[in-house]
């Protein structure tokens, strides 16, 4: 149970006493003085006692009849008279008993509960003026001459009630406020609550979003994988065995293509082992970036005897594994496309390392292409390579751009933050 919830309890609790105190304390009261009175008459006393007797029970009735208006403080009318009545009633058995004044005490309680603003210290007033009867000994020692004792008795009472009933009204104030703020602080706890099951739904469902983007992810990093490893080395091999196999008439030449054919198996096979148990391509396993790309375009030259030429600008130092690895598979395929569908002479490959960036840049002087083309998807034609590429260039917030006019050659430059070893990707 929260502190909200006790001290809701707690106050509701003693709003429930407190009612049925002030229910039944001017029954109670009604009952002392009456019982007072009687004794007094059985000692001699001299007192009306029909009277007596037959104004407690108008009195007793009055409460009993008023008691369900007391609960409506809106209709200021029933109010007003019930109080009205009450002071009659009390003000009529005091003047006939002065022991009454224990029941007229109740004028004090019902003028702090039922009325409100200037009205109650009028209550406290008309209360102070009939209890001070009973202090001067009754009517008779009024009447007798003791106006002065009872107009001074009235007015100390009068100002001591009103203070009072001041300081109670402040405290009453401050209840009713921290009861408000209980209040809100409820709803407030509520509309909470009612958030934090929302948010724990929501939370559930980003978890299975999140599962399931990375589940994509993974799909599209593997498939990525097997395009920069198997498939270049499928299309390698093929290149060089559909050379070796017009070339059948040139030992030399077939015998070197079937050479080069069988060391891209060699490399195929190591590749695809590596990316099963997802570890950096052989190339950077044994080199820096720089030298990884300088041997893959060399080796690539040799293939397709295309003069290619790679240049590092800046400041060449370790990366993070990942950064190393995208640009070297990015190196790759651009080099495949290339040797697809360029049809060039010449291919320059520019790694250039800045303060925050590296970029490798691809140029050749090929046919060229409409540059629309290398945003298609999954095509017969390789289009999934530059797809690949672009998603593994993004994976690390970085980009490709490529440009190209038909018959002009293509340049692509991809940029990714230099993370160096042991960063956070």
């Amino acid at each position: 149970m929260s502190i909200e919830t006790e001290l809701r309890e707690e106050i509701a609790r003693a709003e429930r006493r407190e009612s049925v105190f002030y229910s039944v304390l001017p029954y109670a009261l009604l009952a002392i003085s009456t019982v007072l009175t009687l004794l007094q008459i059985g000692q001699g006393e001299r007192v009306a006692l029909p009277a007596i007797l037959g104004l407690t029970l108008v009195t007793t009735v009055w409460l009993s009849v008023f008691s369900r208006a007391q609960g409506d403080r809106r209709n200021g009318t029933l109010i007003a008279v019930s109080y009205t009545g009450l002071m009659i009633t009390a003000a009529a058995l005091v003047v006939l008993s002065p022991w009454y004044g224990v029941f007229a005490f109740v004028g004090y309680i019902h003028a702090f509960l039922l009325l409100a603003g200037p009205w109650r210290y009028v209550g406290v007033a008309a209360t102070s003026i009939i209890m001070a009867v009973s202090y001067v000994g009754g009517w008779d020692n009024i009447a007798e001459g003791r106006w002065g004792v009872w107009v001074t008795i009235s007015a100390v009472t009068g100002v001591l009630a009103g203070t009072s009933f001041y300081f109670a009204a402040s405290t009453d104030v401050t209840g009713r406020k921290q009861k408000q703020v209980l209040a809100l602080l409820h709803d407030a706890n509520a509309k909470l609550e009612g958030a934090l099951e929302e948010n724990a739904g929501l939370h559930a469902q980003l978890l299975v979003q999140a599962r399931e983007a990375g589940i994509l992810d993974e799909r599209q990093r593997i498939a990525g994988d097997l395009h920069d490893t198997l498939a270049q080395s499928l299309a390698g091999i093929l290149t060089q065995l559909q050379a070796a196999e017009q070339t059948m008439g040139d030992a030399p030449a077939a015998r070197r293509h079937l050479t080069n054919a069988l060391a891209l198996a060699r490399e195929s096979l190591t590749d695809a082992r590596r990316t099963i148990h997802a570890v950096e391509p052989d190339a950077l396993a044994h080199a820096l970036l720089p030298e990884a790309i300088g041997e893959v375009t060399r080796r690539w030259a040799e293939s397709h005897l295309v003069d290619a030429v790679f240049t590092v600008t800046g400041d060449a130092r370790p990366l993070h594994t990942d950064v190393e690895a995208t640009l070297l598979r990015t190196a790759q395929e651009a080099l495949t496309n290339v040797a697809k569908h360029a049809k060039a002479g010449r291919v320059g490959l520019t790694l250039s390392y800045m303060e925050d960036l590296v970029t490798l840049d691809v140029r050749d002087d090929g046919v060229g292409f409409a540059p629309d083309l290398a945003r298609t998807a999954i095509s017969k034609d390789g289009g999934f390579g530059l797809t690949a590429m672009r998603q593994r260039v993004r994976r690390l917030a970085g980009q490709v751009v490529i440009e190209s006019e038909p018959g002009a050659g293509t340049a692509l430059s991809a940029t990714v933050p230099a993370t160096p070893v042991g960063g956070t990707q």
